[in-house]
């Protein structure tokens, strides 16, 4: 057949029919935010147990008030990329805060966690490179291993001892360089790497650490300020968008490698600088987070008494140490089952399925933050009793 006469459509029909065929399809849901943490969607107020916010900053009076301020400084938009002329005065002022939080020489900006995590690998790393993955990274330290074009060993998930197996084992002559890869919360299974650990064989190996530290920023470490705070990380990444309460990610690095990511980091160099207002609110989450110790200690004890409830009902949540609780299903069916049944009832849970978690290991992912009172944690905890004595 003539390639002209083709349907040049007809891989996005089957890929979608594919998705329909598996149950996998993906719809986008439009909600109402009200009051932290309840929503409107489908046109019910609902409990809202999928926000990454476990602060409860999104809606703070500071953050909103620093972001009007900015913008009527500054306007609506920074108007290009920051080497062009988006470089506005605050993203120097809001970067040495950053790094002072941090216990980093130096901190860069940038757009998205997702921007940055496939940014950052591959402007590190050559086609000689080698890369040591955790299994269960998050998609966006997948994808940026693939861009980085080198060669990806994968070890074990929080595994140490085969992360060292593999170090140990002799490397090809025309390897230019190492680099480890991890969160430091994982974000779909709430469960913690073991830093130190990690560290040890970076530096024993000499290999270049890169840490994801988005889903613990705001709320482990310092002030907050991460699990990583005070390691020796060679780049720490980290987003604005979940704790923070705003939008935009960060690396927090030596003065050097900031400098460096200014030359070669094309997410940064290529994309328009983030907007005043987005700014405003980080520079007014930056002042608070370090100030909320009793609410990190509240989010955690409760994180601690959901799991203790779950456990008592016979669910399984992994290794869920953080305000991320799975509750292990399997089945993506079933998975999808237990979430509707929960939105019937008020409570908004996504199920998460393959491809963003493996083969069987379906799950509702529960996100919890310091705006979830006591009797919104037992209403979830009745409601999944009340599912498991249906079945």
């Amino acid at each position: 057949m003539d390639f002209c006469c083709q349907d040049k459509y007809g891989f996005i029909e089957a890929a979608l029919d594919q998705r329909i065929k598996n149950r996998r399809l993906r719809r986008l849901r439009d909600v109402t935010p009200l009051n932290s943490p309840e929503i409107k969607a489908s046109g019910r107020t609902m409990i809202n147990f999928c926000s990454n916010d476990y602060l409860g900053l999104a809606r703070h009076p500071r953050l909103q008030e620093r972001a009007i301020e900015f913008i009527r400084q500054y306007g609506a938009g920074a108007t290009a990329s920051r080497l062009i002329c988006g470089n506005y005065d605050f993203y120097r002022k809001i970067e040495t805060k950053l790094a002072r939080l941090k216990k980093t020489p130096a901190a860069l900006v940038l757009a998205t966690g997702f921007q940055a995590n496939i940014s950052a690998i591959p402007a590190l790393a050559d086609q000689n490179s080698l890369i040591f993955s955790d299994a269960l990274n998050h998609n966006s330290l997948i994808q940026a291993c693939r861009l980085a074009r080198c060669r990806v060993k994968v070890y074990r998930h929080n595994d140490l001892t085969h992360l060292s197996q593999l170090l140990e084992q002799p490397l090809d002559n025309h390897v230019s360089r190492i680099f480890i890869v991890t969160e430091s919360v994982f974000s779909m299974d709430g469960d913690v790497a073991d830093l130190a650990g990690i560290v040890h064989l970076a530096k024993q190996y000499n290999a270049f650490l890169i840490v994801d530290d988005a889903h613990a920023t705001g709320v482990f470490g310092s002030k907050g300020m991460g699990l990583s705070c005070g390691h020796d990380i060679d780049l720490v990444i980290g987003t604005f968008g979940k704790a923070g309460g705003a939008f935009g990610a960060y690396f927090a690095c030596a003065e050097n490698l900031k400098h460096y990511m200014v030359n070669f980091c094309a997410g940064l160099i290529y994309s328009t600088a983030l907007p005043p207002a987005v700014m405003g609110a980080v520079d007014g989450a930056l002042e608070i987070i370090p100030e909320m110790d009793e609410e990190r200690r509240l989010l955690q004890k409760n994180a601690q008494y959901l799991r203790q409830c779950l456990h008592d009902q016979g669910w399984e949540t992994g290794n869920s140490a953080t305000q991320i609780v799975p509750v292990l299903i399997g089945k993506a069916q079933d998975a999808l089952d237990l979430s509707g049944f929960l939105e019937e009832n008020g409570i908004l849970i996504t199920a998460i399925r393959p491809p963003t978690v493996p083969e069987g290991a379906s799950r509702i992912r529960i996100s919890l933050s310091v705006s979830h009172a006591r009797h919104h944690i037992d209403r979830l905890v009745e409601l999944m009793e009340k599912w498991q004595r249906r079945k």
